[in-house]
């Protein structure tokens, strides 16, 4: 398991002594792994936001471009 030496600042050390007491943990390493695991669960399975789908699903009903050779369009494009 790695192992780090970490500098807080007095509101992250109350914020990690918070979730210590909360969770009835032993240390502030389960404190922040616990965070962690939380921030986690934000981050990475987070659901999307309805104005995202309605976005999504205009630009799937858009007309794409079909392009055989990306570098003679992107060579077009330069030229303009």
């Amino acid at each position: 398991m790695p192992t780090a030496i970490v500098e807080l600042n007095n509101k992250a050390n109350r914020v990690v002594n918070i979730v210590k007491a909360m969770y009835n943990l032993k240390d502030k390493s389960q404190a922040l792994n616990k965070m962690a695991e939380e921030y986690e669960h934000e981050i990475l399975e987070m659901e999307l936001k309805p104005e995202y789908l309605k976005r999504l699903k205009r630009i799937e009903k858009e007309k794409s471009l079909k392009i055989k050779d990306i570098e003679g369009y992107f060579s077009q494009l330069e030229k303009r």
